[in-house]
């Protein structure tokens, strides 16, 4: 088999995974001082003409390219939805310095991820792919060359690369980054140490951070991706959230709000095959939102973490302001996937509604011009944007195999490009049909269509005037064209996802 000579580890990985299903081929050796090339070859029919218009426009000037490549920090939290935000209008929780960040930066409000679960969400920030392509359904390593990810990529054009927290895509291939702090498992908000004390990983993740960018090396540019644990649950731990001791004395003196829909008519609206106790949404309603009293234990300990990680995106602005980078750095605020507060009865996240798809998504550009500095954006960005979208902040050019698109044209350009104005969303079963079903959608901002695919289900929401997704219009005769329309679009944009 073929090896990356600098990646040993990541060879071993792929290897493993190589031999169990031989979905990919990756690039022959090379030595050490050799920088990735700007294509690769063809690997199929048809994939010829891309890479060619690809390297044309590699060699044609472009307004949007840095005059000098950024250093790039991305600030990645967990279970975190798009809400939950005190920029974006959440009266509870408190984020001042995210805030600050989007008032000194870009926030975009309709920002949505293809796939709502941690490990394919994660996959698709690092290859700019649907799942569709990346070929990561739940938590395994994705099959896409890590010579086509934003880390290796900018790794082989002399970037200092790190990564701290979470991971979950397979075993974390330390020896494809310059500095390698990933966690996989298990998912603990405190962690033992050496000496028999505990740190909670949102501190870890800080230490971390600030040990990346106080020992870089000073003469190269730099990408930093903070993985953050929090505002994921401790799923096994009866508390489910444990902030740290600090952080208690928040939210003491106010009530959280209990979503319109979080009720049981709403639960009884689902497809049964979700609206059932087995449904692993429903058991971990159960966990974290079943009683009054329990629901805001646990949205308040929720809040905490968040603005624990808040702090902590803080302190890496402060320490690049200190070290006198900021002007010269992109830096992304953004989570992994939303998440269910009891909406519909049911935690987490993975299917198509509202509340699962859409995060938060700031971008803070030395480039940008004062006038649109803290202005929103309401075109449709996703979470497969962002690898093009750090590679053009570093004057690397995206690979053809990225499916994304630079985000810098929305915020550089003198003329707003045209956008797109709908994606499609895949999920992959997990487990079984009961424990999580497999769900795929066709997302626009004014009509959503759902599809089941393990029960043959479609379901069809007018987001416009019903934004919590509750009446089902599908067999809605008034509709029918609709109806028509989108399963047609749907089946295009879900061939287009391959």
């Amino acid at each position: 088999m073929l090896t990356l000579n600098r990646y040993p580890a990541l060879d071993r990985v792929w290897a493993r995974q190589s031999a169990r299903r031989s979905l990919w081929r990756r690039p022959g050796p090379r030595r050490a001082s050799e920088k990735i090339p700007a294509t690769w070859p063809a690997r199929g029919p048809g994939v010829l003409l891309p890479v060619l218009l690809f390297a044309l426009g590699a060699l044609a000037p472009t307004r949007l390219a840095a005059a000098e490549p950024l250093n790039v920090v991305i600030l990645y939290g967990d279970d975190w939805r798009h809400d939950s935000l005190g920029i974006a209008g959440n009266p509870v929780v408190k984020t001042p310095r995210i805030d600050q960040l989007a008032r000194e930066g870009m926030r975009f409000t309709h920002n949505c991820v293809t796939t709502s679960i941690c490990g394919v969400s994660r996959a698709t920030l690092l290859t700019g792919q649907w799942m569709s392509r990346h070929g990561n359904t739940a938590f395994a390593m994705f099959k896409t060359p890590w010579a086509e990810t934003y880390p290796g990529l900018l790794r082989g054009r002399g970037y200092w690369v790190g990564h701290v927290g979470k991971w979950h895509n397979g075993q974390f291939p330390a020896d494809a980054y310059d500095f390698g702090r990933g966690r996989i498992t298990p998912m603990r908000h405190w962690l033992p140490q050496p000496d028999g004390s505990e740190i909670h990983v949102t501190k870890k993740n800080e230490n971390d951070a600030l040990e990346f960018l106080r020992t870089r090396p000073k003469e190269k540019p730099f990408c930093l991706t903070v993985a953050f644990v929090a505002t994921h649950a401790e799923d096994q731990n009866p508390k489910q959230y444990l902030p740290q001791p600090e952080s208690m004395s928040l939210y003491t003196d106010v009530t959280v709000p209990v979503p319109k829909t979080a009720t049981e008519e709403h639960f009884r609206r689902l497809p049964p095959f979700i609206g059932n106790e087995k449904n692993e949404g429903r058991v971990r309603w159960h966990w974290r939102f079943d009683a009054p009293d329990k629901y805001q234990t646990m949205m308040k300990n929720y809040y905490r973490m968040a603005t624990e990680a808040d702090t902590v995106c803080g302190r890496v602005i402060d320490e690049l302001k200190k070290q006198g980078v900021l002007e010269r750095t992109l830096v992304i605020f953004t989570t992994d996937n939303g998440y269910f507060h009891g909406e519909h009865g049911l935690a987490d996240k993975w299917y198509p509604h509202e509340e699962s798809i859409r995060v938060p998504l700031i971008i803070r550009d030395p480039r940008l011009p004062a006038a649109r500095r803290g202005v929103t954006n309401a075109e449709f960005t996703l979470n497969v944007d962002l690898a093009p979208t750090i590679l053009g902040a570093a004057g690397v050019p995206a690979p053809p195999t990225m499916q994304g698109r630079d985000l810098a044209a929305l915020y550089l350009g003198s003329k707003t490009p045209a956008w797109r104005t709908e994606f499609f969303y895949e999920h992959a079963i997990i487990r079984n049909k009961d424990f999580i079903p497999a769900s795929e959608a066709l997302v626009r901002k004014d009509w959503k269509y759902m599809y089941w695919p393990d029960f043959n289900v479609e379901q069809l929401f007018h987001l416009r005037v019903d934004p919590g997704e509750e009446n089902d219009l599908v067999a809605a005769p008034a509709h029918a064209a609709v109806l028509d329309e989108m399963r047609r679009r749907f089946r295009e944009l879900k061939a287009a996802a391959l």
